[in-house]
């Protein structure tokens, strides 16, 4: 690993973290990449997130005279942050001497881009053999469907997700949360590591790619599993489990919204019966199995109906709980980002951000025990650290980074 530099301010200031001494050169944008070196900065990595000088397409979602938004905040919190022009042969003249440090790159441009530029990972390879050069995209960086536009909402369509999300008599629908751009960042960060550890055996680099479309197909396994058992396109189903295996299984109406009721195995149902009060249908023949259950799906679930729709949601959570029934009510953002189990947890953590004030952010989902997290430092504002890093890495002195300021190389 190379040698860190002391006192940074960000990332990789604990040396016990467990990627402490791993520097990281982060050209992530969006939520893939930054996703991906978020979870590194947490371990410890040194990650130096480098953006063009207008900075990545994220940020310029900002308000007037503000370099964050709250996705960038929350993304990029322990890193440091240094703008560069890659367009510009100054540029990467720079980024050579940067690899010539770093453990790891990581990018999530289309296809080619870097190739093109001349800062690929072969050119970059060649400067410094151990490097790990990682590279996200939508469909992979070989095939027919390489070059197809690629972001979270068209993987989705593609993926076949949005085939298999919305109510049976609706149009497909996209899943809320970018959740195939988070689900890539984390195969992305799977695969560094992965590799990390390779080159601790081999010393050598490797080139990691990690296509987005490929990191969500795996949540398509209950769909597979009614396809092929029945051989039939799974179709919409609204909540109801798409495979149709399990009832009941949906959201529920309460007084003051939803709850979601999954009754999993066979004994979950006489014990939903006694928690609804309906110890007379238990051992109905009607009801007893789950494929009876699916075959009056809309009889069931009005059962189960009738009986949350009288509640309110921590009520009814409250007895499934005593039951212990798979329950949970169905919450918006406010109250997830107030949760008290997870501040408890620390996963979630209140901060003092420079730029936007009180925020919320997450910590890291990874839990190493007996290592605590790397200490929150708020996201950089764009270029923050490019006298920290091109004049303490590279040496170069306050005239020569004022000079490549005035020819926009950074």
């Amino acid at each position: 690993m190379t040698e860190q530099m002391a006192g940074n301010g960000a990332g990789g200031t604990g040396g016990n973290l467990p990627l402490s001494g791993v520097t990281v050169l982060d050209f992530g944008q969006i939520f893939q990449g930054p996703y991906a070196t978020l979870l590194m900065a947490r371990a410890g990595a040194d990650v130096v997130k480098i953006e063009p000088p207008r900075g990545e397409p994220l940020r310029r979602r900002a308000d007037p005279g503000v370099t964050n938004t709250v996705s960038t905040a929350i993304l990029n919190s322990c890193k440091r942050a240094i703008t560069l022009d890659l367009k510009h042969e100054r540029g990467k003249a720079l980024l050579r001497d940067l690899v010539k440090r770093a453990d790891v790159l990581l990018e999530n441009f289309a296809p080619g881009v870097m190739d093109k530029l001349g800062v690929g990972w072969e050119a970059l390879h060649a400067v410094n053999p151990r490097l790990i050069y990682a590279t996200g995209t939508g469909f992979g960086i070989s095939g027919p469907d390489r070059d197809n536009l690629a972001m979270d909402f068209t993987i989705q369509a593609a993926s076949g997700i949005m085939s298999v999300t919305g109510a049976p008599d609706g149009p497909p629908m996209k899943a809320g949360p970018t959740l195939v751009d988070i689900m890539g960042g984390t195969a992305l960060y799977a695969g560094i590591v992965t590799a990390l550890l390779d080159r601790a055996r081999t010393g050598q680099g490797r080139l990691v790619e990690v296509a987005m479309q490929e990191a969500v197909y795996p949540a398509l396994t209950s769909q597979m599993e009614y396809y092929v058992r029945t051989g039939k396109v799974p179709q919409r189903t609204g909540n109801r489990q798409t495979a149709r295996s399990v009832a009941p299984y949906n959201a529920y109406p309460t007084t003051d919204g939803y709850v979601v009721i999954n009754v999993i195995t066979e004994e979950h149902w006489p014990k939903l019966l006694q928690a609804m009060g309906r110890e007379d249908l238990i051992g109905d023949a009607r009801y007893d199995s789950h494929p009876k259950r699916i075959a009056l799906n809309d009889e069931v679930d009005e059962i189960v109906s009738a009986w949350t729709r009288t509640l309110p949601r921590a009520e009814v959570f409250r007895i499934a709980s005593r039951f212990r029934i798979p329950c949970a009510p169905v919450r918006d953002v406010a109250d997830v980002m107030d949760d008290p189990h997870m501040h408890e947890r620390g996963m979630l953590e209140r901060i003092e951000h420079p730029e936007l004030g009180p925020l919320v952010v997450p910590v890291t989902p990874l839990r190493l025990h007996g290592i605590a997290p790397a200490p929150t430092v708020p996201s950089p504002r764009t270029g923050e650290h490019n006298a920290q890093i091109y004049g303490g890495w590279l040496g170069l002195s306050e005239r020569e980074i004022a000079a490549l300021r005035a020819e926009g190389v950074i």
